[in-house]
């Protein structure tokens, strides 16, 4: 199936709120979530959200830092590994693990070493500190076809100006879930979010 793409940012989501999570976001229309690792018990949510929506939803981490978590993903069902920096360790052994990999970068050398490490493709962070400019600057050197996620300072109020910029997805954290939001409260920011992206097409 087609995936838009946005990638859902549950930081500090529980393992006992995750499944309904993660079933608000997909019938909303965002397929794609990660569980950053500094949040509580986070493979175990993993595991919880490819139980709930495995068969419509591309469940994984985020704030992955070392080749060992990226294994305890893979055994927790993740397909997805998302991370703060380019490590070029990190992303191989994502793609030995048959998992696609988001690496964060913002300058040109780090774009190039994570597309020659194997990266799926490439998460500006955070998006704020390089703008759209900075974004359309460095997409004019950047590989035919490449993929570009726009994260931290990209949201529903202003979609539209990184995608002119090139942007060809974004990574939503704090708009979307932050603790302490009800399920009702996550599928009615998500379905705000589809609206605001569809819009800005």
């Amino acid at each position: 199936m087609s995936h838009l793409p946005l990638i859902a940012i549950l930081r500090g989501v529980t393992t006992d709120e995750a499944p309904a999570m993660a079933e608000a976001l997909v019938n909303a229309g965002i397929t794609q979530i990660e569980v950053p690792l500094n949040s509580p018990t986070p493979f175990a949510s993993i595991t919880a959200m490819k139980t709930a929506v495995g068969d419509t939803g591309i469940i994984g981490a985020g704030t992955v830092l070392s080749t060992d978590d990226v294994g305890r993903v893979r055994d927790a069902g993740g397909e997805l590994i998302v991370s703060p920096n380019c490590d070029q360790r990190v992303i191989m052994a994502t793609k030995a693990a048959g998992m696609a990999s988001w690496p964060g970068v913002m300058t040109p050398t780090e774009c190039f070493a994570a597309l020659k490490a194997g990266a799926d493709g490439l998460k500006i962070f955070p998006a704020s500190l390089i703008g759209p400019d900075g974004i359309k600057a460095i997409r004019a050197v950047l590989p035919i076809g490449t993929q570009v996620f726009a994260v931290g300072g990209a949201g529903a109020d202003n979609f539209r100006l990184w995608m002119d910029a090139t942007v060809d997805g974004f990574g939503i954290g704090s708009a979307l879930f932050k603790p302490g939001f009800s399920v009702a409260d996550v599928a009615e920011r998500a379905k705000g979010m589809v609206n605001a992206y569809k819009a800005a097409l």
